[in-house]
């Protein structure tokens, strides 16, 4: 099997954090959104990663490097931001006759067994994985008849379907599936100038292929502040990793230290991750992502997201209170 990860998105909802970084190498629960993904493709036979990049690719095969070094990796640069479908047929020389592909988006952390894919894919040409929600109004949601996939429909008004897909895709035949996007893409099916993956799989339902939907457990997104909070809050469950130096600190479970952080004099989580090499003295931090090399001091800090290298100091109070007093103190 080879994977192909699309990673060349601007991450604009994630801004400021992507204007200087890949939206991937973003930090959630102490590790990097790209990290989340590939360990959790160490569970199947991946022969090589195929990588999608952008002007900032050079961030992505040197964070590969360092933190996976024995994989195999391939690097495919999307100049032109022509859509998802564009950008994963950017991987056709990577693909060969009789590979098999799993195509993995990286706004998303996924959870589910990807052992599974063979008994899943029994009898059936691939599998756009999927999860029920409410707001379907939001997404592209499969319409099934049993357990096949029969139509697509791009943010309905009705629920027809509340089965949205999530990004993560299996195919048993690649070359296949490459040749569709590429007739696709040579009969100009754009959706406000960009190619899009259901006008692929539509193409190929309706040359006879089967796809199935299976729901995965977890659909963790990471695509913008708010949703990636939640997902830091949700990984950190039932894990409290301390790898840094806490003094004269109290710590509230969960909570994740990076090697190298130091916390003095200072009340830390719940749900709060602090990347490598960052300090905090005499501040709250609550539900909150610090990232690397930051210094923060005398605040209180709820709901935040850091980015790397950030100081952040505030000023201690002084104050002489009488009695029944009632004070609000937004700043």
């Amino acid at each position: 099997m080879k994977a192909i990860l699309p990673v060349a998105g601007k991450g604009t909802r994630l801004r400021p954090h992507t204007h200087t970084k890949a939206k991937s190498l973003v930090n959630v629960a102490g590790k990097t959104v790209l990290e989340h993904i590939v360990e959790r493709l160490q569970s199947i036979d991946v022969e090589e990663y195929i990588f999608i990049i952008d002007e900032n690719g050079q961030q992505i095969s040197n964070f590969m490097g360092q933190k996976f070094p024995d994989l195999k990796c391939s690097y495919y640069v999307q100049k032109e931001r022509l859509g998802p479908a564009h950008a994963v047929a950017l991987a056709a020389p990577s693909v060969q006759p009789g590979d098999d592909l799993l195509v993995v988006f990286n706004d998303t952390i996924f959870v589910t067994d990807l052992t599974q894919i063979p008994a899943l894919c029994d009898n059936a040409d691939g599998l756009i994985y999927s999860k029920e929600v409410e707001d379907y109004q939001r997404f592209g949601v499969n319409v099934l008849e049993g357990d096949t996939i029969v139509d697509m429909v791009e943010k309905p008004d009705t629920p027809i379907s509340r089965l949205a897909q999530v990004g993560l895709y299996y195919l048993k035949d690649g070359a296949g599936f490459i040749s569709a996007i590429e007739a696709t893409v040579a009969a100009g099916e754009t959706v406000k100038g960009e190619y899009y993956l259901p006008s692929v799989f539509m193409r190929m339902i309706g040359d006879g292929l089967k796809f199935k939907a299976p729901e995965i457990d977890a659909w963790l997104d990471c695509g913008k502040p708010e949703t990636l909070l939640e997902t830091n809050r949700f990984l950190l469950k039932g894990r409290h990793h301390i790898h840094g130096d806490v003094q004269d600190s109290v710590l509230i479970e969960p909570v994740h230290i990076g090697h190298g952080a130091v916390i003095r004099n200072s009340i830390i989580g719940p749900n709060v991750s602090v990347a490598a090499e960052s300090v905090i003295d005499n501040s709250v931090i609550s539900d909150s992502i610090i990232n690397t090399d930051n210094k923060v001091s005398h605040l209180i800090l709820d709901h935040s997201l850091l980015g790397d290298s950030v100081n952040l100091i505030g000023s201690p109070r002084r104050m002489n209170i009488g009695d029944h007093s009632h004070i609000v103190m937004d700043q």
